[in-house]
């Protein structure tokens, strides 16, 4: 910025909001880099790039080509397209990549959409993009493999087709059932997979049938797993085609196990857990409950030692490959 421009802009301060004083006071103290940018200075280490995001050329053909907003940029040999280390993930190109940090620390303590953009001096729509744009690769992050004792069950939330202006149905009234009682009459199943190391997969389902069991089931778990499931007829019947040993645990609501390796409380736990958690949304658009499932789950894998780094981490695609048993 030029001399003549600076003074006109700072004549104009006196007209900032509040908020806006806020947010320029917070940047003027962030750190500057020597060029100029304090922009990524929060954000922890970036991976190397193992090739050409765009034709997928060898690592060798990058060249170094200047820097964009903090970041190292390369141009290809091979396409002559420039590049740096966010190119392909679904945090390139957002903006005030210095709060970053301050938002992954807002999905840490799961606050709601307004709380995490006011915890970050954020627009309430910037936050509701961020907060998919996180969550979408960490929404993929799921156990690929469950060994030993394996148990099973399912869940169920209401269908919501919340923040649309078009919906297939009369809008239900405020926490009441719909009208119509079919509007009711299939909830949404989401079936929930853990094993006794604590290895967890879940997958919204479209209808709890054995097809779909088959489709998510056959391929995350071994064939010499004992499955703990409910006294469901649909799981005896996936796990007589799969050929696996089934152990059906008939269980009165509310009544805990009298013992033994057979019972299926860490799932039944965690459907607790998840559910207890997601009551504070007061209701999840159904088309973003992947999203909300990966969240829980990467808080789960975590626990107490979860961090913004670990959380920007699995943002860019880079979970521990130990810690989803892969």
């Amino acid at each position: 910025m030029d001399a003549q421009a600076f003074r006109h802009w700072l004549k104009r301060a006196c007209e900032l909001t509040p908020r806006q004083r806020q947010c320029l006071f917070r940047t003027l103290a962030l750190p500057t880099s020597p060029l100029g940018a304090s922009s990524l200075a929060a954000l922890p280490e970036l991976p190397d790039l193992p090739d050409c995001p765009h034709c997928h050329a060898e690592a060798g053909n990058l060249r170094p080509w200047g820097f964009t907003r903090g970041l190292a940029r390369y141009r290809c040999q091979c396409c002559q397209r420039t590049c740096t280390a966010l190119t392909g993930s679904t945090l390139a190109r957002l903006q005030h990549p210095d709060q970053w940090n301050a938002y992954a620390q807002a999905l840490i303590d799961g606050l709601s959409v307004r709380a995490a953009a006011q915890f970050c001096g954020l627009s309430k729509n910037t936050s509701f993009l961020w907060r998919h744009r996180f969550l979408a690769l960490i929404a993929e992050h799921r156990d690929a493999h469950e060994a030993g004792i394996v148990e099973a069950g399912e869940t169920f939330f209401r269908e919501s087709f919340k923040g649309q202006r078009h919906i297939p149905r009369p809008a239900r009234q405020r926490g009441g059932r719909g009208k119509a009682p079919e509007s009711d009459a299939a909830p949404i199943p989401v079936l929930v997979v853990r094993d006794r190391s604590g290895h967890t997969a879940d997958f919204k389902l479209d209808r709890l049938d054995a097809a779909q069991l088959a489709e998510r089931l056959k391929p995350l778990v071994d064939a010499d797993v004992l499955l703990c499931t409910d006294d469901a007829a649909v799981y005896a019947g996936f796990a007589r085609a799969a050929q696996l040993t089934h152990v059906a645990v008939r269980e009165p609501p509310g009544r805990r196990s009298g013992g033994g390796a057979y019972h299926i409380q860490n799932v039944s736990a965690y459907h607790g857990r998840l559910q207890s958690w997601m009551s504070r949304f007061h209701g999840v658009a159904t088309r973003y409950l992947d999203n909300y499932l990966g969240w829980r789950r990467m808080l789960e894998r975590y626990g107490d030692a979860i961090t913004p780094q670990r959380c920007l981490d699995e943002a860019l695609g880079r979970g521990l490959q130990h810690d989803l048993g892969t």
